[in-house]
């Protein structure tokens, strides 16, 4: 049984991630790059090819832990927005 991704943190506000794609073309940079990064984390972490070294991993495991931070700034933010839209 192949485990799940556990860097697509983001799968339950596509909808969101979506509309801010459409709004900022920064945003949608960044969630691309942390897209990309999280697939390449995933397939070295479970590849049975050429090992690769830790210090590499956890270099990137850094920069998509700063994309995600960077990621959910801007999800509270598009949240606030559209909760004081509604009221």
């Amino acid at each position: 049984m192949k485990r799940q991704n556990k860097y697509r943190k983001f799968q339950l506000q596509q909808k969101n991630i979506e509309a801010l794609e459409k709004e900022n073309s920064r945003f949608k940079r960044v969630y691309s790059e942390y897209e990309n990064m999280s697939n390449e984390l995933w397939n070295l972490e479970n590849s049975n090819g050429e090992p690769v070294p830790d210090d590499f991993i956890n270099a990137m495991v850094l920069q998509a832990s700063y994309l995600e931070d960077e990621i959910e700034d801007w999800l509270l933010q598009f949240n606030e927005t559209k909760t004081k839209i509604k009221h």
